[in-house]
């Protein structure tokens, strides 16, 4: 079936609390001796809670996203110390049709929505065919006939923070006024890095009040 929930896939990552201490000890000597190790989680601590973030920006987290184009619009406004690319129906036809079908609804409203997304689905491919027959560039056909594309329609993203510019993300789009949909792909994307093997951002997850 081409509706689904959003998805999250957590694709590889880069430094944690080693990199972290040892950017803040770069002042001074970044030695690190048994002694040193053992300070790591209060030394991270206190940076967080007082807001001495550069060194949070010495790792990285990279995911691979399929979400709704409202969720896409809320992860592009993260500008600084987030990398994002994704599917563009400019470039492509989107021919693997898939659209979020919220889970809130009644069976009622979900029955209408799909036959909306299945409409306006249909009406992009067929317009987009239609253009070209007639003689449209197949360039501007793609990136023309995407203007039947719903908010519901899904794409898949690659996506990339620092761990400040992530801390920053989950702040914004963990709140309980954030979007369902934002909230619920920040929720995963925090659970995937807590449930990493021997979670090297043990310490930074605490430091910042993530269990």
């Amino acid at each position: 079936m081409p509706f689904q929930s959003n998805k999250v896939e957590l694709i590889g990552w880069y430094g944690g609390d080693e990199a972290h201490a040892l950017s803040a000890w770069t002042s001074t000597t970044r030695d690190l001796t048994e002694e040193k190790k053992s300070r790591i989680s209060s030394l991270l601590r206190m940076l967080a809670e007082n807001g001495h973030e550069t060194p949070f920006e010495k790792s990285s987290l990279h995911f691979l996203v399929t979400v709704d184009t409202a969720s896409h619009i809320h992860l592009l406004k993260h500008r600084v110390g987030v990398s994002i690319n994704g599917e563009s129906a400019r470039y492509k036809e989107l021919r693997d049709d898939k659209y979020l079908l919220p889970s809130d609804w009644s069976l009622e409203e979900q029955a209408k929505y799909i036959a909306f997304m299945e409409d306006a689905l249909m009406r992009y491919h067929d317009t987009l065919d239609r253009l070209v027959k007639s003689g449209v560039d197949r360039k501007r056909a793609k990136e023309s006939a995407r203007f039947y594309l719903p908010y519901g329609n899904q794409v898949t993203m690659d996506v990339m923070f620092n761990w400040r510019s992530f801390n920053h993300f989950l702040g914004l789009r963990m709140k309980p006024d954030a979007q369902k949909e934002i909230r619920e792909i920040a929720e995963s994307m925090l659970q995937l890095v807590i449930d990493i093997p021997d979670c090297p951002f043990r310490h930074t997850l605490d430091a910042f009040g993530h269990k």
